[in-house]
């Protein structure tokens, strides 16, 4: 299943639903371009919802990287919510655990943007 994303606006933060497998080809470029778009709209504050992302390869891993470091160049927050076990042990696997910040629930997710 390749990937869907969905946004929505909660509290002035813009929230990426994904789902399906962020892999090499269609959907890292698919991640890269939503998060490019939304900030050279001007969002700073970007949240991945990470919870229907069922898979993600090594180029998917270098396109979230890439993501983080594009936002916080740009003056932008990224941080990731609701990691399934798989994605959440890769994530543990490579230390990039310790890069990004990362919340079970949508609530305390938006607040920290504040």
């Amino acid at each position: 299943m390749a990937l869907a994303i969905a946004s929505r606006e909660v509290d002035g933060v813009t929230v990426l639903d994904l789902s399906g497998r962020i892999t090499l080809g269609e959907g890292s470029v698919q991640l890269r371009d939503a998060i490019r778009d939304l900030i050279s709209k001007g969002q700073t504050h970007i949240l991945l919802d990470l919870g229907d992302v069922n898979y993600i390869d090594s180029s998917g891993l270098g396109e979230l990287v890439s993501a983080y470091t594009t936002a916080k160049n740009q003056g932008a927050g990224l941080k990731l919510l609701k990691l399934n076990k798989k994605v959440h042990d890769l994530l543990q696997l490579t230390k990039l655990y310790t890069v990004f910040d990362i919340y079970d629930d949508e609530a305390s997710a938006v607040a920290s943007f504040k």
